[in-house]
């Protein structure tokens, strides 16, 4: 019991605590409710009070055990974060929606806790507005993590940040900071993203939006999340103006949140001219829209450029950032190019943005470490370092990220095989699973744009529920608690 106390309790103190802050974040809904007189009024008192509550018991019962976290403490407390958050956010649906099953509440809260935006909720224009704000306002929390919005209150409370923080942030350099404090970090991330996220929502309204509708998509714009208010997603407005910018926003927050950072901080824009991995992440993502445009236009899917390149660049944005929005069902285009922009969303994205994925950085080390290995081919006595932005990347980073590709490739076989098992056709399945492990949203047939994963099976959408955590997660921050050296002392 000693032993249990000193290892487990210290890590569920702190996250008693952030059970009780994720508490006041329904809040915000509960206003909503009680402002526009809604009818999930009474889900937000009971579902505040049960969050509040378990949270504070939590932290109450293990109060005199607190310590200072080891890194391996980091990682067990992200993942406990990441799968009792979810717990608690099904509350106001489960509530509120009394045939909605927990597989499916679940499901929905975790896709927006990780930014996946895959939903399997229909009829979205007739829920009330304060079930829609929930839905949003989880996105918007889950973009940055809220462990790193955990990191910034906690030390206040007397809780240490940075083996919460390491485990949790994004991409293969992650220990560069950008302030001498973790908890300063988190505050200036979350300054920009704030700031970002209003003049996001001011834009959707002058762009066509109602208020509501602004403040919730520049939620899930922000969070790279992709859920909607709307069934019919961005195709509800059929806007070009709304659509640019959603696309503007995207763009922004796919690229890494400390390049934003500097580039405030030192008042200078040359900070993303500097950016390696920014300037790839652009050059692919609109090389690819132009592309998928003039195959749209080549095969007679448009009747001309304009409206192709229109289409091909909202939706090419939305699924290689992994927000996951539609403004036509593509699943209808030639398959090519739904396929192309499925491929894009495992890479696409910046290390330390609110995407999914391996990152664009992982990519271009991936590329240099072969193009490396034809040279070490023809010439085996040659020192040829791999360099990214002036950077010598280190044999141990390279072997790091190697390591992450193969358990990258072998969860989606795994999952999709896991998927095959129960019946679903290959392509449905396949596309799943690359859509939740990438946190993009929707995939291709079954699960397309048209549809949602309201059609799965219990067991099909814990599959899906689990690949969106290892996903947001990294895969190696989940999966290394399954390891026998996690446990051993």
């Amino acid at each position: 019991m000693h032993a249990l106390a000193y290892s487990l309790f210290p890590i569920l103190n702190v996250l008693g605590l952030v059970v009780m802050i994720f508490a006041t974040t329904m809040l915000v809904p509960l206003a909503v409710a009680f402002l526009g007189g809604d009818k999930a009024l009474t889900a937000y008192d009971t579902a505040f009070l049960i969050t509040l509550a378990s949270g504070a018991a939590m932290w109450f019962v293990t109060r005199r055990f607190k310590r200072e976290l080891a890194p391996r403490d980091g990682f067990l407390l992200v993942s406990l974060v990441w799968t009792t958050l979810p717990a608690f956010a099904t509350l106001p649906l489960l509530l509120h929606l009394p045939r909605l099953s927990f597989t499916d509440a679940y499901f929905e809260a975790m896709s927006g806790l990780t930014t996946t935006g895959a939903t399997v909720l229909s009829g979205l224009d007739a829920l009330p507005l304060s079930i829609n704000v929930w839905r949003h306002l989880l996105v918007w929390m889950g973009g940055m993590g809220v462990i790193v919005l955990a990191v910034a209150i906690l030390p206040l409370l007397g809780v240490g940040g940075s083996q919460i923080y390491k485990a949790e942030t994004a991409g293969p350099l992650k220990e560069q900071k950008l302030t001498p404090r973790i908890a300063e970090t988190a505050k200036g991330l979350y300054l920009i993203y704030g700031a970002v996220s209003l003049v996001c929502m001011v834009s959707y309204r002058i762009a066509g939006m109602t208020w509501p509708d602004a403040f919730m998509h520049m939620c899930s714009t922000m969070g790279l999340g992709g859920f909607s208010s709307h069934d019919a997603s961005f195709a509800y407005w059929d806007s070009p103006a709304i659509e640019y910018t959603a696309v503007v926003f995207m763009l922004f927050a796919g690229f890494n949140f400390s390049m934003h950072f500097l580039a405030w901080r030192r008042r200078s824009l040359a900070v993303y001219w500097r950016d390696p991995e920014g300037k790839a992440y652009i050059a692919v993502v609109l090389a690819a829209s132009l592309a998928i445009a003039a195959f749209l236009h080549w095969s007679g899917q448009y009747p001309d450029f304009a409206t192709s390149l229109r289409f091909a660049l909202f939706n090419t944005v939305s699924i290689a950032t992994t927000t996951g929005y539609a403004s036509t069902d593509f699943n209808q285009w030639p398959t090519l190019a739904p396929v192309l922009m499925l491929f894009l969303c495992g890479f696409a994205t910046c290390a330390g943005s609110t995407g999914g994925g391996i990152k664009m950085i992982r990519a271009i080390i991936l590329v240099k470490q072969a193009l490396r290995e034809f040279v070490r081919i023809l010439h085996p006595r040659v020192v040829n370092p791999v360099h990214v932005g002036g950077q010598v990347i280190e044999n141990n980073v390279i072997f790091a990220i190697l390591a992450f590709m193969l358990i990258y490739g072998g969860s989606i076989i795994f999952l999709t095989f896991l998927m095959l098992l129960s019946g679903l056709d290959v392509i449905t399945a396949f596309t799943a699973v690359v859509a939740c492990i990438n946190n993009t949203g929707p995939g291709l047939n079954q699960v397309g744009p048209a549809s949602n994963f309201g059609v799965l099976t219990d067991f099909e959408t814990w599959v899906c529920t689990f690949a969106m955590l290892i996903g947001r997660l990294e895969l190696m921050s989940v999966l290394v608690l399954f390891t026998p050296a996690f446990w051993r002392k």
